[in-house]
């Protein structure tokens, strides 16, 4: 019996980032599916996330009944909270008055204690900035971190005040991983810098935190993983958003690019991995971005010396009035038969780069601009198909030398 009793848990455990949920002696009372989004769970996120200053009845009332025409907003109100005190008691909680009222203000008890994840945070971050020892200081800053699990309340982000704790909370973890990281570079612990910007990743997706993980595998020898990263990187950013790397990422590419030590090889081993391989399919090189800009600079600097005619062409999807189509499952559709017919028309030595969402980058070597059109009429036979009202725009421009040091695309 008393290690029973020992094991009881009286403290109500509240998680607002990610998904909302409410624990009482390890029993959920609120969590997953459509138990976050009713009146009960709107009117505990408010009490239990506003527990120093409480919420004002005008305030509390506008949040619950929005527009809706309530002839007594205050019994409405009343009913709300009574029949919230029910549920909290049947859940186990002690039979106390839970939400208090004082002067128009609505407050949660402090007869129940509460562990909150996002006052966990704001606690752990103010405690990390004024600490003075490293050591310690890390410990906070990554505490702080993993206390974030998810955006503050994602479900509920068109509740105003719920998108502006979310636009802080999420100010403040990145903040904290900033911080963290600085501080594990200046220590060398790059494996506990690769675990922390996986996490970061993970709950903070689309938001470069890739770099910190490939800044970590370079620095721990692992320049291959760094690679595969990237690329995989790449990949999500533009099937997740359309969007080709950002600068941030290219730039600490291009930096890690000189750090990538390789161990000592013969040439001939060396040549034998950078040869294309043979299963590639016939067709133009398709790459990357960044290794699409690398080539067009370095042909930029080969045009120095002449003899060489070569356009750059963006080929673009358009709908039936000719507009560059933007989203949709019909659009990823027609971009995956552009891609085909692109690379089915055009020659091995030519190179493509999806550029975003229906718009694709070719680089045409030693061909003249007859050509192109010629070129533009192969594509349109291997992309048009029946009646079909979506087509391609087409621009081309002829690539010019550079001078040296000028940055071009």
């Amino acid at each position: 019996m008393g290690n029973n009793e020992e094991e009881i848990d009286n403290t109500l455990h509240v998680r607002m980032f990610g998904n909302f949920s409410m624990t009482w002696n390890n029993r959920l009372i609120v969590g997953g599916g459509k138990s976050s989004e009713t009146q009960f769970a709107y009117l505990m996120q408010l009490l239990l996330h506003h527990r120093e200053n409480g919420v004002s009845r005008d305030y509390l009332e506008r949040f619950l009944f929005e527009d809706r025409d309530i002839r007594d907003l205050h019994h409405a109100t009343r009913s709300v909270i009574y029949n919230a005190k029910k549920k909290l008691k049947t859940s186990g909680l002690p039979d106390i008055n839970y939400i208090e009222q004082d002067k128009g203000i609505f407050r949660w008890t402090d007869q129940i204690p509460v562990i909150e994840d996002a006052s966990e945070l704001d606690r752990l971050f103010k405690e990390a900035e004024e600490q003075e020892d490293p050591e310690r200081e890390l410990e906070l800053y990554l505490e702080a971190s993993h206390c974030y699990t998810g955006e503050f309340l994602e479900s509920q982000m068109s509740v105003v005040w719920v998108a502006q704790e979310a636009r802080r909370y999420r100010g403040i973890f990145c903040a904290c991983v900033e911080r963290a990281v600085e501080l594990l570079r200046e220590s060398q612990d790059y494996l506990q810098m690769e675990k922390l910007g996986l996490y970061a990743a993970r709950v903070l997706p689309l938001a470069d935190w890739e770099t910190v993980t490939m800044e970590a595998l370079v620095a721990l020898g692992r320049e291959e993983e760094a690679g595969r990263l990237y690329d995989d990187t790449v990949e999500m950013y533009f099937q997740e958003q359309g969007l080709r790397p950002s600068e941030r990422l290219m730039e600490l590419f291009g930096k890690l690019g000189t750090q990538m030590g390789h161990h000592y090889e013969i040439l001939d081993s060396i040549q034998e991995r950078l040869i294309e391989g043979k299963e590639e399919l016939p067709g133009g090189y398709f790459c990357s971005y960044p290794v699409f800009q690398g080539i067009y600079q370095m042909i930029g600097r080969i045009m120095e010396r002449g003899g060489q005619s070569v356009y750059l062409m963006l080929c673009t999807i358009v709908d039936s009035k000719g507009n560059p189509m933007r989203d949709g499952p019909i659009l990823e559709e027609l971009s995956e038969r552009l891609e085909e017919a692109i690379g089915s028309s055009v020659r091995r030595s030519d190179v493509i780069n999806r550029y975003g969402k229906g718009q694709y980058l070719v680089l045409l070597m030693n061909i003249t601009q007859e050509n192109c059109r010629i070129l533009q009429k192969r594509i349109n036979d291997h992309f048009l198909v029946g009646r079909q009202r979506t087509g391609i725009q087409y621009h081309v421009n002829s690539v010019v030398c550079t001078s040296a040091g000028e940055r071009i695309l």
